[in-house]
């Protein structure tokens, strides 16, 4: 009996001080991470001065990257700006240049008109107006004989002209006649030579062109109103422009550069003075 009160004195003696070295150890590791908490709030935490070093580190790389790349876009963005300003720069000397190319053009072609209306007013002002002849009458004296009137001399016929022809065609007629026209005596008036000849067949070359329908048939293709066209003449200039109405012997056109309207016949046409080109429209 006092054998087995000493092995249980012994038993509880050695538990105790278990529990003794169990909450010695419990307050050492407790103490210990007390006192890396106020380290770590005073900033003095080994552990937590070497994470924020390595931060440290991510943050200036990362910051030394983005200004790389700032720098980068920056240089790109300025490359971009110079070439741009080159091309708008450029864009705008050809636009003053196809601008004043145009209006020249125009000039030419009003002055061209302005010059055939007035070649046509006096063709026609020398041909078509008959002036009277101015004629004096002398008193006749007693003793003269009355005068016998010439039977042979008939009265010069009336000149008929046919207006079948548009006012184009009359024109370009007139110029013909008048470059043909030769400094030869005036033929008596009942003479064949005094009736106008027959206007010459034009050696340009002949296209087909018709209106039908509010519509123009022209070199085997159908146009209508609001189509956009290039317009071009004898003299090589090529003007962009879009059909604003087809009437009933000449159609009307807009060009694109300045809106100003022009109106172009069936025999400018048929002869080659214009010739129309399909263009897509923009």
């Amino acid at each position: 009996d006092t054998e087995d009160a000493s092995e249980t004195d012994l038993a509880k003696h050695e538990e105790e001080d278990f529990v003794e070295m169990k909450e010695q150890m419990y307050q050492d590791k407790l103490a210990s991470l007390k006192r890396q908490l106020q380290q770590l709030q005073e900033g003095t935490l080994q552990e937590y001065q070497k994470r924020m070093k390595k931060l440290d580190q991510q943050y200036k790389e990362r910051i030394r990257n983005a200004e790389l790349f700032l720098q980068l876009e920056t240089d790109q963005v300025e490359k971009n700006y110079v070439k741009e300003k080159k091309a708008a720069a450029k864009e705008f000397e050809d636009k003053k240049i196809e601008l004043k190319e145009n209006l020249i053009a125009e000039l030419e072609e009003k002055k061209k008109m302005i010059e055939n209306e007035k070649l046509t007013m006096e063709l026609t002002g020398d041909s078509m107006e008959v002036k009277p002849i101015m004629t004096r009458k002398l008193r006749r004296r007693p003793n003269d004989p009355v005068p016998i009137p010439d039977k042979r001399r008939k009265p010069a016929p009336d000149i008929l002209l046919n207006y079948l022809l548009t006012d184009e065609q009359i024109m370009e007629d007139l110029r013909t006649l008048n470059k043909l026209k030769s400094p030869k005596r005036p033929a008596s008036p009942s003479s064949p030579e005094h009736l106008p000849a027959a206007p010459a067949e034009s050696p340009a070359q002949r296209f087909e062109a018709r209106i039908e329908d509010g519509k123009l048939y022209y070199d085997k293709r159908w146009y209508h109103k609001s189509q956009a066209i290039y317009l071009e003449s004898k003299e090589n200039t090529k003007i962009s422009c879009v059909i604003s109405s087809v009437g009933a012997n000449e159609i009307w056109v807009r060009k694109t550069s300045d809106s100003t309207k022009m109106r172009i016949y069936l025999g400018q046409l048929q002869r080659g003075v214009f010739v129309i080109r399909r263009r897509s429209a923009a």
